[in-house]
Protein backbone atom coordinates (compact mmCIF):
# COMPACT_ATOMS: atom_id res chain seq x y z
CA UNK A 1 0.00 0.00 0.00
CA UNK A 2 3.05 2.53 0.95
CA UNK A 3 4.58 1.62 -2.64
CA UNK A 4 1.18 2.15 -4.18
CA UNK A 5 0.78 5.70 -2.30
CA UNK A 6 4.65 6.51 -3.43
CA UNK A 7 3.79 5.91 -7.00
CA UNK A 8 0.41 8.26 -6.88
CA UNK A 9 2.38 11.17 -5.40
CA UNK A 10 5.17 10.71 -8.49
CA UNK A 11 2.05 10.20 -10.81
CA UNK A 12 0.74 13.57 -9.22
CA UNK A 13 3.33 15.29 -9.58
CA UNK A 14 4.38 14.86 -13.69
CA UNK A 15 1.12 14.22 -14.68
CA UNK A 16 -0.05 17.93 -13.04
CA UNK A 17 -3.24 15.93 -11.80
CA UNK A 18 -4.20 16.81 -8.56
CA UNK A 19 -3.34 13.76 -5.82
CA UNK A 20 -7.05 13.40 -5.10
CA UNK A 21 -7.85 11.64 -8.31
CA UNK A 22 -5.33 9.09 -7.64
CA UNK A 23 -6.22 8.16 -4.58
CA UNK A 24 -9.54 8.05 -5.37
CA UNK A 25 -8.85 5.62 -7.69
CA UNK A 26 -6.76 3.29 -5.89
CA UNK A 27 -9.47 3.16 -3.02
CA UNK A 28 -12.58 2.60 -6.17
CA UNK A 29 -10.03 -0.44 -7.07
CA UNK A 30 -9.87 -2.38 -4.26
CA UNK A 31 -13.70 -1.53 -3.34
CA UNK A 32 -16.81 -3.04 -4.29
CA UNK A 33 -16.64 -3.76 -8.25
CA UNK A 34 -12.63 -3.25 -7.88
CA UNK A 35 -10.13 -5.74 -7.88
CA UNK A 36 -10.19 -6.10 -4.04
CA UNK A 37 -14.19 -6.40 -3.79
CA UNK A 38 -13.82 -4.79 -0.59
CA UNK A 39 -17.51 -3.64 0.66
CA UNK A 40 -17.37 -0.64 3.20
CA UNK A 41 -20.70 1.47 3.52
CA UNK A 42 -20.17 3.00 6.79
CA UNK A 43 -20.79 6.89 5.68
CA UNK A 44 -20.95 8.10 9.61
CA UNK A 45 -17.42 6.56 9.83
CA UNK A 46 -16.32 7.99 6.76
CA UNK A 47 -17.18 11.40 8.01
CA UNK A 48 -15.36 11.12 11.32
CA UNK A 49 -12.52 9.94 9.52
CA UNK A 50 -13.00 12.60 7.05
CA UNK A 51 -13.80 15.70 9.42
CA UNK A 52 -10.21 14.73 11.26
CA UNK A 53 -8.01 14.73 8.10
CA UNK A 54 -9.71 18.34 7.26
CA UNK A 55 -8.41 19.38 10.93
CA UNK A 56 -4.96 18.11 9.60
CA UNK A 57 -5.03 19.50 6.05
CA UNK A 58 -6.19 22.74 6.87
CA UNK A 59 -4.23 23.00 10.22
CA UNK A 60 -1.15 22.44 6.86
CA UNK A 61 -2.74 25.04 4.72
CA UNK A 62 -2.47 27.76 7.33
CA UNK A 63 0.93 27.09 8.46
CA UNK A 64 1.86 27.51 4.64
CA UNK A 65 -0.05 30.66 4.50
CA UNK A 66 1.97 33.58 4.09
CA UNK A 67 0.94 36.92 5.74
CA UNK A 68 2.17 39.58 3.40
CA UNK A 69 0.77 37.17 0.62
CA UNK A 70 -2.73 36.97 2.03
CA UNK A 71 -2.74 40.67 4.12
CA UNK A 72 -3.94 43.03 0.75
CA UNK A 73 -6.07 39.63 0.03
CA UNK A 74 -7.83 39.75 3.03
CA UNK A 75 -10.80 41.92 1.92
CA UNK A 76 -11.57 39.96 -1.13
CA UNK A 77 -11.29 36.97 -0.02
CA UNK A 78 -13.57 36.82 3.09
CA UNK A 79 -16.32 38.69 0.63
CA UNK A 80 -15.40 35.75 -1.91
CA UNK A 81 -15.50 33.63 1.07
CA UNK A 82 -19.30 34.56 1.93
CA UNK A 83 -20.95 36.40 -0.83
CA UNK A 84 -19.33 33.98 -3.58
CA UNK A 85 -20.89 31.22 -1.46
CA UNK A 86 -23.86 32.82 -1.50
CA UNK A 87 -24.33 33.17 -5.35
CA UNK A 88 -22.90 29.79 -5.54
CA UNK A 89 -25.15 27.83 -3.89
CA UNK A 90 -27.90 29.79 -4.86
CA UNK A 91 -27.46 29.22 -8.84
CA UNK A 92 -26.07 25.99 -8.78
CA UNK A 93 -29.26 25.02 -6.58
CA UNK A 94 -31.02 26.80 -9.20
CA UNK A 95 -29.20 24.20 -11.78
CA UNK A 96 -29.77 21.37 -10.32
CA UNK A 97 -33.71 21.65 -10.07
CA UNK A 98 -34.96 23.13 -12.62
CA UNK A 99 -32.12 21.74 -15.27
CA UNK A 100 -31.89 17.98 -13.65
CA UNK A 101 -35.41 18.31 -11.58
CA UNK A 102 -34.28 17.39 -7.78
CA UNK A 103 -36.22 18.77 -5.09
CA UNK A 104 -35.20 21.93 -3.67
CA UNK A 105 -33.72 20.22 -0.42
CA UNK A 106 -31.38 17.99 -2.13
CA UNK A 107 -30.42 20.72 -4.84
CA UNK A 108 -29.96 23.12 -1.96
CA UNK A 109 -27.87 20.17 -0.59
CA UNK A 110 -25.47 20.18 -3.86
CA UNK A 111 -24.94 23.40 -4.18
CA UNK A 112 -23.76 23.86 -1.03
CA UNK A 113 -21.84 21.03 -0.93
CA UNK A 114 -19.56 21.80 -4.58
CA UNK A 115 -19.82 25.66 -3.10
CA UNK A 116 -15.98 25.34 -1.14
CA UNK A 117 -12.93 25.02 -3.27
CA UNK A 118 -9.96 22.97 -2.43
CA UNK A 119 -6.07 24.88 -2.47
CA UNK A 120 -3.97 21.47 -2.34
CA UNK A 121 -5.73 20.82 -5.44
CA UNK A 122 -5.42 24.33 -7.09
CA UNK A 123 -1.66 24.53 -5.94
CA UNK A 124 -0.32 20.92 -7.06
CA UNK A 125 -1.80 21.83 -10.41
CA UNK A 126 -0.02 25.09 -10.09
CA UNK A 127 3.27 24.10 -9.11
CA UNK A 128 4.82 24.85 -12.19
CA UNK A 129 3.13 27.87 -13.00
CA UNK A 130 3.98 30.34 -9.90
CA UNK A 131 1.28 32.89 -9.37
CA UNK A 132 1.30 37.07 -8.87
CA UNK A 133 0.76 37.30 -4.53
CA UNK A 134 -2.47 38.83 -5.31
CA UNK A 135 -4.12 35.48 -7.15
CA UNK A 136 -2.48 33.00 -4.73
CA UNK A 137 -3.32 35.12 -1.35
CA UNK A 138 -7.27 35.49 -2.82
CA UNK A 139 -7.15 31.73 -3.78
CA UNK A 140 -5.46 30.73 -0.59
CA UNK A 141 -7.47 32.42 1.64
CA UNK A 142 -11.06 31.95 0.19
CA UNK A 143 -9.83 27.93 0.33
CA UNK A 144 -9.27 28.07 3.73
CA UNK A 145 -12.51 30.70 4.68
CA UNK A 146 -15.06 28.88 3.00
CA UNK A 147 -15.18 25.65 4.41
CA UNK A 148 -17.05 27.33 7.64
CA UNK A 149 -19.91 28.51 5.80
CA UNK A 150 -20.56 25.55 3.47
CA UNK A 151 -20.09 23.45 6.71
CA UNK A 152 -23.04 25.19 8.43
CA UNK A 153 -25.64 25.51 5.59
CA UNK A 154 -24.83 21.98 4.94
CA UNK A 155 -25.54 20.59 8.36
CA UNK A 156 -28.53 23.57 8.04
CA UNK A 157 -29.60 21.89 4.90
CA UNK A 158 -29.38 17.96 6.05
CA UNK A 159 -31.54 18.63 9.38
CA UNK A 160 -34.72 16.61 9.57
CA UNK A 161 -37.41 19.14 9.13
CA UNK A 162 -37.94 22.65 7.49
CA UNK A 163 -35.30 24.44 6.88
CA UNK A 164 -34.17 27.20 8.95
CA UNK A 165 -35.04 30.71 7.20
CA UNK A 166 -32.97 32.86 5.42
CA UNK A 167 -32.14 35.33 7.93
CA UNK A 168 -31.82 32.99 10.51
CA UNK A 169 -28.77 31.09 8.69
CA UNK A 170 -27.08 34.09 8.07
CA UNK A 171 -27.22 34.66 11.84
CA UNK A 172 -25.99 31.37 12.62
CA UNK A 173 -22.62 31.69 10.16
CA UNK A 174 -21.83 35.09 11.44
CA UNK A 175 -22.40 34.26 14.87
CA UNK A 176 -20.26 30.85 14.47
CA UNK A 177 -17.40 32.34 12.43
CA UNK A 178 -16.88 35.34 14.85
CA UNK A 179 -16.91 32.40 17.39
CA UNK A 180 -14.34 30.44 15.07
CA UNK A 181 -12.26 33.47 13.92
CA UNK A 182 -12.19 34.78 18.06
CA UNK A 183 -11.12 31.46 19.90
CA UNK A 184 -8.53 30.25 16.53
CA UNK A 185 -6.74 33.43 16.76
CA UNK A 186 -6.67 33.63 20.63
CA UNK A 187 -5.32 30.04 20.45
CA UNK A 188 -2.94 30.76 17.86
CA UNK A 189 -1.41 34.19 19.60
CA UNK A 190 -1.19 32.22 23.07
CA UNK A 191 0.26 29.22 21.09
CA UNK A 192 3.32 30.94 19.14
CA UNK A 193 3.53 33.24 22.71
CA UNK A 194 4.39 29.89 24.45
CA UNK A 195 6.56 27.92 22.07
CA UNK A 196 8.90 30.97 21.89
CA UNK A 197 9.48 31.57 25.81
CA UNK A 198 9.51 27.69 26.11
CA UNK A 199 12.24 25.81 25.41
CA UNK A 200 11.23 22.26 24.84
CA UNK A 201 13.84 19.31 26.04
CA UNK A 202 14.06 18.41 22.29
CA UNK A 203 13.65 19.65 18.81
CA UNK A 204 11.58 17.27 17.94
CA UNK A 205 8.71 17.98 20.13
CA UNK A 206 8.31 21.16 18.54
CA UNK A 207 6.47 19.84 15.40
CA UNK A 208 4.17 17.81 17.71
CA UNK A 209 3.14 20.95 19.51
CA UNK A 210 2.53 22.99 16.68
CA UNK A 211 -0.25 20.00 15.31
CA UNK A 212 -1.41 19.69 18.76
CA UNK A 213 -1.96 23.16 19.29
CA UNK A 214 -3.76 23.77 16.19
CA UNK A 215 -5.84 20.12 17.27
CA UNK A 216 -6.93 22.09 20.18
CA UNK A 217 -8.27 25.19 18.08
CA UNK A 218 -10.51 23.14 16.21
CA UNK A 219 -11.62 21.26 19.42
CA UNK A 220 -12.36 24.60 21.49
CA UNK A 221 -14.31 26.18 18.47
CA UNK A 222 -16.44 23.24 18.34
CA UNK A 223 -16.86 23.08 21.93
CA UNK A 224 -17.93 26.33 22.03
CA UNK A 225 -20.73 26.17 19.25
CA UNK A 226 -18.21 28.17 16.74
CA UNK A 227 -16.18 26.87 13.49
CA UNK A 228 -13.64 24.91 13.99
CA UNK A 229 -12.32 24.32 10.76
CA UNK A 230 -12.03 28.43 10.13
CA UNK A 231 -10.48 27.86 14.35
CA UNK A 232 -7.86 25.57 13.35
CA UNK A 233 -7.05 27.49 9.78
CA UNK A 234 -6.69 30.65 11.50
CA UNK A 235 -4.70 29.19 14.52
CA UNK A 236 -2.19 27.21 11.99
CA UNK A 237 -1.68 30.91 9.91
CA UNK A 238 -0.90 32.75 12.99
CA UNK A 239 1.69 29.55 14.43
CA UNK A 240 2.93 29.58 10.52
CA UNK A 241 3.80 33.51 10.92
CA UNK A 242 5.33 33.69 13.76
CA UNK A 243 8.99 33.06 13.50
CA UNK A 244 8.92 29.74 16.21
CA UNK A 245 12.05 27.82 16.82
CA UNK A 246 12.91 24.73 14.13
CA UNK A 247 10.68 25.68 11.85
CA UNK A 248 11.89 23.88 8.58
CA UNK A 249 11.19 20.62 10.54
CA UNK A 250 7.78 21.65 11.54
CA UNK A 251 6.84 22.74 8.25
CA UNK A 252 8.17 19.34 6.67
CA UNK A 253 6.12 17.13 9.61
CA UNK A 254 3.20 18.95 8.82
CA UNK A 255 3.21 18.48 4.97
CA UNK A 256 4.23 14.99 5.75
CA UNK A 257 0.62 14.77 8.08
CA UNK A 258 -0.78 16.00 5.24
CA UNK A 259 0.20 13.98 2.60
CA UNK A 260 -0.96 11.05 5.31
CA UNK A 261 -4.33 12.69 6.01
CA UNK A 262 -5.05 13.07 2.48
CA UNK A 263 -4.48 9.53 1.06
CA UNK A 264 -6.59 8.27 4.08
CA UNK A 265 -9.44 10.00 3.23
CA UNK A 266 -9.62 9.68 -0.68
CA UNK A 267 -8.56 5.99 -0.60
CA UNK A 268 -11.25 5.74 2.57
CA UNK A 269 -13.99 7.93 0.41
CA UNK A 270 -12.96 5.71 -3.45
CA UNK A 271 -14.10 2.68 -0.58
CA UNK A 272 -17.60 4.36 -0.14
CA UNK A 273 -18.96 4.82 -3.07
CA UNK A 274 -20.27 2.06 -5.01
CA UNK A 275 -19.16 2.82 -9.15
CA UNK A 276 -22.08 0.81 -10.84
CA UNK A 277 -24.50 3.22 -9.36
CA UNK A 278 -22.75 6.45 -10.75
CA UNK A 279 -23.53 5.91 -14.34
CA UNK A 280 -27.56 6.72 -14.48
CA UNK A 281 -26.03 9.84 -12.27
CA UNK A 282 -23.54 10.78 -14.79
CA UNK A 283 -25.28 12.96 -17.15
CA UNK A 284 -27.37 15.06 -13.63
CA UNK A 285 -23.27 15.53 -12.43
CA UNK A 286 -22.16 17.18 -15.71
CA UNK A 287 -25.12 19.32 -16.19
CA UNK A 288 -24.95 20.56 -12.38
CA UNK A 289 -20.90 20.94 -12.92
CA UNK A 290 -21.16 23.12 -15.81
CA UNK A 291 -23.80 25.41 -14.06
CA UNK A 292 -20.84 25.54 -11.52
CA UNK A 293 -18.37 25.58 -13.59
CA UNK A 294 -19.43 28.47 -16.59
CA UNK A 295 -22.15 30.28 -14.29
CA UNK A 296 -21.82 30.22 -10.63
CA UNK A 297 -18.17 30.19 -10.09
CA UNK A 298 -17.64 33.18 -12.51
CA UNK A 299 -20.70 35.02 -11.44
CA UNK A 300 -20.13 34.68 -7.72
CA UNK A 301 -16.82 36.05 -8.72
CA UNK A 302 -17.69 38.98 -11.04
CA UNK A 303 -19.93 39.61 -7.81
CA UNK A 304 -18.10 39.18 -5.06
CA UNK A 305 -14.23 41.13 -6.40
CA UNK A 306 -16.19 44.12 -8.39
CA UNK A 307 -15.44 46.51 -5.29
CA UNK A 308 -11.86 45.33 -5.36
CA UNK A 309 -11.48 46.70 -9.23
CA UNK A 310 -9.71 43.00 -9.62
CA UNK A 311 -8.26 43.06 -13.36
CA UNK A 312 -10.46 40.71 -15.83
CA UNK A 313 -7.50 37.98 -16.49
CA UNK A 314 -7.07 37.65 -12.66
CA UNK A 315 -10.98 37.26 -12.52
CA UNK A 316 -11.12 34.87 -15.34
CA UNK A 317 -8.05 32.52 -14.09
CA UNK A 318 -9.94 32.65 -10.46
CA UNK A 319 -12.84 31.32 -11.58
CA UNK A 320 -11.49 28.19 -13.57
CA UNK A 321 -9.17 27.68 -10.87
CA UNK A 322 -12.45 26.90 -8.43
CA UNK A 323 -11.41 23.44 -7.99
CA UNK A 324 -13.13 21.15 -5.65
CA UNK A 325 -11.39 18.39 -3.73
CA UNK A 326 -12.30 16.57 -0.67
CA UNK A 327 -14.57 19.10 1.38
CA UNK A 328 -17.36 18.29 -1.19
CA UNK A 329 -17.12 14.42 -1.04
CA UNK A 330 -17.42 14.15 2.41
CA UNK A 331 -19.54 16.95 3.36
CA UNK A 332 -22.06 14.95 1.02
CA UNK A 333 -21.60 12.24 3.72
CA UNK A 334 -23.36 14.48 6.08
CA UNK A 335 -26.76 13.94 4.35
CA UNK A 336 -26.17 10.33 4.34
CA UNK A 337 -25.47 10.12 8.12
CA UNK A 338 -28.66 12.34 8.57
CA UNK A 339 -30.76 9.74 6.74
CA UNK A 340 -31.96 12.72 4.29
CA UNK A 341 -34.06 11.27 1.55
CA UNK A 342 -32.34 11.25 -1.92
CA UNK A 343 -28.86 11.30 -0.09
CA UNK A 344 -27.28 8.37 -1.85
CA UNK A 345 -27.82 9.75 -5.02
CA UNK A 346 -26.42 13.82 -3.91
CA UNK A 347 -23.34 11.79 -2.92
CA UNK A 348 -22.84 9.99 -6.00
CA UNK A 349 -23.96 13.47 -8.32
CA UNK A 350 -20.80 15.22 -6.07
CA UNK A 351 -18.37 12.37 -6.28
CA UNK A 352 -19.10 12.57 -10.03
CA UNK A 353 -19.24 16.03 -10.72
CA UNK A 354 -15.64 16.43 -8.69
CA UNK A 355 -13.84 13.61 -10.40
CA UNK A 356 -15.20 14.76 -13.87
CA UNK A 357 -14.24 18.67 -13.34
CA UNK A 358 -11.01 18.08 -11.67
CA UNK A 359 -9.53 16.10 -14.84
CA UNK A 360 -10.79 19.20 -17.29
CA UNK A 361 -9.67 21.82 -14.81
CA UNK A 362 -6.39 20.77 -13.63
CA UNK A 363 -4.21 19.99 -16.68
CA UNK A 364 -5.69 22.95 -18.08
CA UNK A 365 -5.10 25.77 -15.27
CA UNK A 366 -1.20 25.78 -16.10
CA UNK A 367 -2.10 26.46 -19.76
CA UNK A 368 -5.03 29.38 -18.79
CA UNK A 369 -2.30 31.26 -16.64
CA UNK A 370 0.34 31.22 -19.42
CA UNK A 371 -2.15 32.30 -21.88
CA UNK A 372 -3.18 35.01 -19.57
CA UNK A 373 0.42 36.13 -19.07
CA UNK A 374 -0.25 35.70 -14.80
CA UNK A 375 2.68 33.62 -14.24
CA UNK A 376 5.18 34.66 -12.14
CA UNK A 377 8.36 33.12 -12.57
CA UNK A 378 10.60 34.88 -9.86
CA UNK A 379 8.19 34.80 -6.90
CA UNK A 380 9.50 32.78 -4.08
CA UNK A 381 12.58 32.23 -5.71
CA UNK A 382 14.80 34.27 -3.22
CA UNK A 383 13.11 32.78 -0.10
CA UNK A 384 15.09 31.48 2.91
CA UNK A 385 14.19 28.39 5.07
CA UNK A 386 15.84 29.59 8.16
CA UNK A 387 15.85 27.39 11.21
CA UNK A 388 16.44 28.72 14.48
CA UNK A 389 17.24 26.99 17.89
CA UNK A 390 17.11 28.60 20.86
CA UNK A 391 20.18 29.05 22.94
CA UNK A 392 17.79 29.36 26.46
CA UNK A 393 21.05 29.32 28.58
CA UNK A 394 23.42 31.78 26.75
CA UNK A 395 19.97 33.81 25.60
CA UNK A 396 20.53 33.54 22.36
CA UNK A 397 19.31 31.70 18.99
CA UNK A 398 21.25 29.73 16.33
CA UNK A 399 19.97 30.32 12.98
CA UNK A 400 20.97 27.75 9.96
CA UNK A 401 19.96 28.13 6.34
CA UNK A 402 21.27 27.63 2.86
CA UNK A 403 21.38 29.65 -0.20
CA UNK A 404 19.19 28.55 -2.74
CA UNK A 405 20.14 28.61 -6.56
CA UNK A 406 18.47 32.26 -7.52
CA UNK A 407 19.31 34.23 -3.98
CA UNK A 408 20.89 37.28 -4.61
CA UNK A 409 22.94 36.67 -1.53
CA UNK A 410 25.09 34.99 -3.98
CA UNK A 411 28.46 36.75 -4.56
CA UNK A 412 28.09 38.64 -0.91
CA UNK A 413 30.64 39.73 1.73
CA UNK A 414 30.34 38.23 4.98
CA UNK A 415 31.28 41.87 5.59
CA UNK A 416 28.57 42.73 3.48
CA UNK A 417 25.90 41.22 4.85
CA UNK A 418 25.85 44.37 7.49
CA UNK A 419 23.97 41.86 10.33
CA UNK A 420 23.32 44.21 13.51
CA UNK A 421 25.38 44.57 16.38
CA UNK A 422 25.10 40.61 18.41
CA UNK A 423 24.91 38.77 15.51
CA UNK A 424 27.61 37.07 13.35
CA UNK A 425 28.31 34.38 11.07
CA UNK A 426 29.93 31.75 13.12
CA UNK A 427 30.26 28.62 10.39
CA UNK A 428 29.78 28.02 6.65
CA UNK A 429 29.47 24.61 4.89
CA UNK A 430 30.68 24.28 1.56
CA UNK A 431 31.08 21.51 -0.75
CA UNK A 432 30.74 19.35 2.51
CA UNK A 433 33.62 20.88 4.27
CA UNK A 434 33.06 23.65 7.35
CA UNK A 435 35.15 26.61 7.95
CA UNK A 436 34.77 29.77 9.92
CA UNK A 437 34.82 32.63 7.36
CA UNK A 438 36.20 36.24 6.74
CA UNK A 439 34.34 39.32 6.83
CA UNK A 440 35.94 39.02 3.38
CA UNK A 441 34.47 35.79 2.51
CA UNK A 442 32.00 35.79 -0.39
CA UNK A 443 29.10 33.71 -0.25
CA UNK A 444 27.66 31.46 -3.07
CA UNK A 445 24.83 29.78 -3.63
CA UNK A 446 24.18 25.94 -2.17
CA UNK A 447 26.36 27.32 0.49
CA UNK A 448 24.77 26.55 4.37
CA UNK A 449 25.42 28.69 7.08
CA UNK A 450 25.06 29.15 11.13
CA UNK A 451 24.40 32.67 12.59
CA UNK A 452 24.49 33.11 16.14
CA UNK A 453 22.25 36.15 17.40
CA UNK A 454 21.47 37.40 20.98
CA UNK A 455 18.03 37.33 21.65
CA UNK A 456 17.50 40.83 21.46
CA UNK A 457 18.14 41.14 17.83
CA UNK A 458 17.63 37.74 16.63
CA UNK A 459 14.11 39.23 14.61
CA UNK A 460 16.21 42.03 13.01
CA UNK A 461 19.59 39.72 11.98
CA UNK A 462 16.72 37.26 10.34
CA UNK A 463 15.13 40.12 8.55
CA UNK A 464 18.46 41.09 7.34
CA UNK A 465 19.00 38.13 6.03
CA UNK A 466 15.67 37.45 3.67
CA UNK A 467 16.51 41.21 2.85
CA UNK A 468 19.74 40.75 1.38
CA UNK A 469 18.51 37.28 0.16
CA UNK A 470 16.16 39.23 -2.05
CA UNK A 471 17.98 42.68 -2.71
CA UNK A 472 21.45 42.02 -2.60
CA UNK A 473 24.10 43.62 -0.69
CA UNK A 474 22.28 47.20 -1.39
CA UNK A 475 18.99 45.60 0.44
CA UNK A 476 17.94 48.89 2.34
CA UNK A 477 19.60 51.33 0.15
CA UNK A 478 17.70 50.77 -3.02
CA UNK A 479 13.81 50.46 -1.31
CA UNK A 480 13.86 46.70 -0.44
CA UNK A 481 13.53 47.21 3.00
CA UNK A 482 15.53 45.27 6.05
CA UNK A 483 13.24 42.31 5.24
CA UNK A 484 10.42 42.41 8.13
CA UNK A 485 7.27 40.71 7.69
CA UNK A 486 9.06 38.02 5.75
CA UNK A 487 7.46 34.77 5.38
CA UNK A 488 8.80 31.67 5.38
Amino acid sequence: MLLVAVAAVRISSRSGLPSLLIYLGIGIAIGQDGIGNVVFDNAELTQVIGYAALVVILAEGGLGTKWKEIKPALPAAIVLSLVGVAVSVSVTAAGAHYLVGLDWRQSLLIGAVVSSTDAAAVFSVLRKVPLPSRITGVLEAESGFNDAPVVILVVAFATVGPVDPWYVLIGKIALELLIGAAIGLTVGFLGAYGLRHVALPASGLYPIAVMAIAVVAYAAGALAHGSGFLAVYLAAMVLGNAKLPHWPATRGFADGLGWIAQIGMFVLLGLLVTPHELAQDFWPAVIIGLVLTMVARPLEVFVSLLPFRIPWREQALMSWAGLRGAVPIILATIPMVSGIEGSDRVFNIVFVLVVVYTLVQGPTLPWLARKLRLGDTEEGASDLGIESAPLEKLRGHLLSFAIPPASRMHGVEVSELRLPPGASVTLVVRDAKSFVPLPSTVLRRGDELLVVATDPVRDAAEARLRAVARGGKLAGWLGTGNGAGSAR
